[in-house]
């Protein structure tokens, strides 16, 4: 894991100065560890490639690093990235009164980690675009680079994080819509713990299916709190259970369930990384109490499969 002790309790108040932090510490960490492969350094650059020309070789990085590179063209190194967040009363579990970095539900972990790629992105001068919905398509911005687009997006983020939410989920609807937006050959993200108000899992996978037309990379982090909704850890005495979603409720020991809960829970987490294997979709299980760091090293592996 990288090392964000630093900021480990910062309060949500500027996203952009948040994003900026998180990702130089992430970086750090990277040139400090043996952990090598990403492009963090060297965004301008790639690898050389026996056979190639060397009239583009970057001498002095070699006298550097001991290793050829060759300097891209801004052709080359451009990549369009669309952000999809979902927004739904579950993706606002578990309630919290002030969100930290190291205190955050499932929705305010997805933004921080927006705004994070956001910072990389814009790094790498690279085009964002977003998409929120819930039970509607509550927002929609194009792939732009302008760092006045950018602006306008982490805005939106930042009332996510502050923001919440009673409705229900209508993922396949309304992934299908976005799919139909983004023409252009891009790299996907979607943050959503998958849980949905009417399960209809053929139609679920046909939406993700979706997102992969016109070639795009697709990378699902599924986001979930592991304690309780993996692991359900609970205290084991009389609580009442309430369904974010429906409303629905009911009154339980936790021990009780807790091995068929983690059975069931457990085969659908493993049926949902099979599909996207089947479906050659990135699929990212994301404990947010574990950082944002997972979302950034998956962000810096996809971009490599995409050059």
């Amino acid at each position: 894991m990288i090392d964000l002790s630093n900021i480990q309790n910062s309060e949500i108040k500027n996203l952009e100065l948040l994003a900026h932090q998180i990702v130089e510490g992430f970086i750090t960490g990277i040139h400090k560890s043996p952990f090598h492969g990403f492009s963090v350094e060297f965004s301008e650059h790639k690898l050389y490639n026996k056979g190639e020309s060397t009239r583009h070789i970057d001498w002095k990085l070699f006298a550097k690093t001991e290793k050829l590179y060759t300097k891209k063209y801004e052709e080359e190194t451009n990549l369009r990235c669309h952000i999809i967040i979902d927004n739904s009363a579950s993706m606002h579990y578990p309630l919290i009164k002030e969100q930290r970095i190291n205190q955050l539900n499932k929705v305010g972990f997805s933004a921080v980690a927006s705004a994070c790629l956001m910072e990389v992105l814009k790094r790498q001068r690279d085009a964002v675009g977003l998409s929120i919905f819930a039970d509607s398509y509550q927002y929609y911005a194009p792939e732009k680079g302008s760092d006045r687009h950018r602006k306008m997006i982490l805005h939106q983020l930042e009332k996510l994080v502050i923001g919440n939410s009673d409705a229900a989920t209508e993922t396949y609807q309304y992934l299908h819509e976005i799919a139909e937006k983004i023409h252009r050959r891009s790299l996907i993200f979607l943050f959503t713990d998958m849980f949905q108000t009417n399960i209809d899992e053929e139609k679920m996978f046909e939406a993700l299916r979706h997102l992969k037309y016109n070639k795009h990379e697709v990378v699902l982090f599924h986001t979930y709190d592991m304690k309780t909704e993996l692991n359900f850890d609970f205290e084991n005495s009389p609580k009442k259970f309430v369904d974010v979603e429906t409303g629905e409720t009911v009154n339980l020991f936790a021990d009780n369930i807790k091995e068929n809960y983690t059975k069931l829970v457990d085969s659908y987490f493993k049926e949902l990384k099979n599909k996207c294997l089947q479906y050659k979709i990135s699929y990212v299980p994301v404990d947010i109490q574990q950082g944002v760091h997972q979302v950034l090293t998956s962000y810096f592996l996809s971009r490599q499969k995409m050059m």
